[in-house]
């Protein structure tokens, strides 16, 4: 009984890192642009609180962490997480990024995503041509994927 409990721990550990790879999340909006602009993919910008909203917890375990939105993902869009951590220390480069991110999209609630396009501007800013939000979706990640796409297919 003990080795059949171990060869399932060991599968599901394995399909669990498996769903993973593949994935590249940036953190930093200035690499995500250059990625953006070379694969000609929108941003997908994950508002988050990482180490305290549930619903942003729980949309990564049912959708973000799955084989299904890993393909997507890597096919559609360049993976941005913007965090609001509590516990989790940050650089305060970082927590500006965020925060500039998190006032211009008007962000109200965790967990947020944001498809947009973004462009230097003319004297160094950034300007951004948003596409459309959505957030936790019920249903796993073939519910998800579908509301994204609604979302993109308005581009």
């Amino acid at each position: 009984m003990k080795k059949i409990f171990l060869i399932l721990l060991v599968v599901f550990s394995t399909l669990t890192v498996h769903a993973q790879e593949g994935q590249e999340w940036h953190t930093d909006l200035g690499k995500a642009m250059t990625i953006s602009k070379k694969t000609k993919k929108p941003l997908f910008l994950f508002f988050t609180g990482s180490d305290w909203c549930g619903w942003c917890i729980k949309l990564q375990k049912e959708v973000f962490k799955t084989p299904e939105f890993t393909k997507w993902a890597k096919e559609n869009v360049v993976l941005l997480e913007l965090d609001f951590p509590r516990r989790t220390p940050q650089a305060e480069e970082l927590k500006n990024q965020n925060g500039r991110l998190n006032a211009f999209f008007k962000v109200q609630g965790y967990p947020t995503v944001w498809f947009t396009n973004a462009t230097q501007g003319a004297e160094g800013g950034i300007e951004f041509s948003p596409l459309g939000n959505i957030g936790y979706v019920a249903g796993g990640p073939d519910a998800w994927i579908a509301g994204a796409n609604k979302v993109l297919a308005n581009k």
